[in-house]
């Protein structure tokens, strides 16, 4: 049952936050969802006016309501370019938060979100039983990216091209690390992250060879569970605090000076969700000190790209959103790119915009999601590159999906791939 007194403070917090919105439209020409759907009621100014009457919607249609606020990938695009400085991330989250207080969890988000996400052992035992059954019903899609589709017409996977979960996921490969730091006189606690964990291993197995060159002591406990940020998106503050709370006791129990990820998604939500909706300690995490590993290795351990040349080959690279719009970070993984001499960063003729994964928005919207994933596979392609890259796990797993889909047939790296070839 809902917290009536709690739900009426959260709509009054809301509220506060809806008042710099000047309803201006700037939001329209920055939407990756508006752009392929021309509806008022996905663009950023249409959801806000939705929420300025959002206690009287709740009483009439709650349900319609949250199907309009999940129609958000939550990209933080509109953030970026608002005029006004509205925190539209943290307005959508917290109606999101109000919502599921409302109406409450579903059976299946409740196992989800309360029962297995929160319980890092039963997740990754449920994950390791559905890699050994995995190539029953799946077959190989793209050798090139390495995607594979269904066999036959399955839920969830049917229409897709999807990268299998790893026969060894990095916990497994690296059960854990506490080593000392070397000539760099630093220490890291390296945060894989869930996708990183359990589909692509070679881009934490990256990370800490790129560690061990530098000579950077890593502290990798054991057990770590999920940033978060599905529970948080989906509106369920309960399991978001939680498994932050979890992460915290783990990562307190060592010795170092900047808490690192190779996901844009987890370093975001880390670093400013966080502390924002978690109400209870954070120990000795210092959230100024949560970077993204291509954020270390240029501005603390000082990286440099190598010199430019037209010879070296061209990387088509992706910014996840959470990397551009949330932390302004740009610049540094194009220069780890470049930091090996072998590659250049070949740009997007479209300029940097969302691939369409979100999330939940892709399990949720796939149709939508497929539109504008499909543009950016386009965009890649029509750079001429022979390599796609990003910093993010999450943005692999959609870039594999829609360049498998539209033939664009090229390796699809993080970045850390690529420098860690280099050494």
């Amino acid at each position: 049952m809902a917290d009536i007194k709690r739900l009426a403070e959260m709509l009054q917090e809301l509220d506060d936050l809806l008042t710099r919105c000047m309803r201006c439209g700037m939001c329209q020409a920055q939407c990756p969802v508006f752009a392929r759907t021309g509806q008022e009621a996905d663009v950023t100014r249409g959801k806000l006016a939705l929420l300025s009457g959002l206690s009287r919607e709740i009483l009439k249609d709650p349900a319609q309501v949250q199907d309009k606020l999940n129609r958000c990938l939550l990209c933080g695009t509109c953030e970026a370019n608002c005029p006004s400085g509205v925190r539209v991330t943290d307005i959508f989250l917290r109606a999101r938060a109000i919502l599921n207080g409302y109406l409450g969890l579903s059976p299946s988000q409740r196992f989800i979100f309360r029962r297995m996400l929160t319980r890092p052992r039963l997740m990754n035992s449920l994950v390791s039983m559905g890699a050994l059954f995995q190539g029953l019903f799946s077959r190989e899609a793209d050798r090139v990216i390495g995607t594979s589709c269904a066999r036959f017409n399955a839920p969830l996977i049917r229409d897709r091209h999807f990268k299998k979960l790893a026969r060894k996921p990095l916990h497994r490969q690296v059960p854990g690390l506490d080593t000392p730091a070397g000539s760099s006189g630093i220490k890291v606690a390296f945060f894989p992250g869930c996708i990183t964990d359990k589909v692509f291993p070679e881009v934490g197995q990256a990370a800490l060879r790129i560690f061990k060159h530098h000579q950077v002591g890593v502290y990798m406990p054991p057990g770590q569970a999920c940033c978060g940020i599905p529970a948080l998106s989906s509106g369920e503050a309960q399991a978001f605090s939680s498994l932050v709370r979890q992460n915290v006791e783990l990562l307190s129990g060592g010795n170092w000076d900047y808490l690192l990820t190779p996901c844009a998604t987890c370093t975001a939500t880390m670093r400013l969700l966080w502390p924002e909706y978690h109400r209870g300690s954070l120990g000795r995490v210092i959230t100024d000190n949560i970077l993204d590993v291509s954020q270390f290795l240029v501005d603390i351990l000082g990286v440099k790209p190598g010199s430019e040349s037209n010879e070296k080959i061209p990387v088509a690279y992706h910014d996840p959103c959470h990397l551009i719009n949330s932390l302004k970070v740009t610049e540094q993984p194009r220069a780890v790119i470049a930091a090996g001499g072998i590659y250049r960063t070949a740009e997007l003729p479209g300029g940097p915009s969302c691939c369409g994964s979100g999330g939940s928005f892709n399990i949720k919207h796939y149709q939508l999601s497929r539109d504008i994933g499909r543009e950016k596979a386009r965009d890649i392609a029509a750079t001429g590159a022979g390599m796609a890259a990003t910093s993010c796990p999450a943005c692999m797993l959609q870039l594999a999906d829609m360049m498998s889909r539209e033939h664009v047939s090229l390796p699809i790296k993080h970045v850390l791939e690529i420098y860690a070839e280099s050494l």
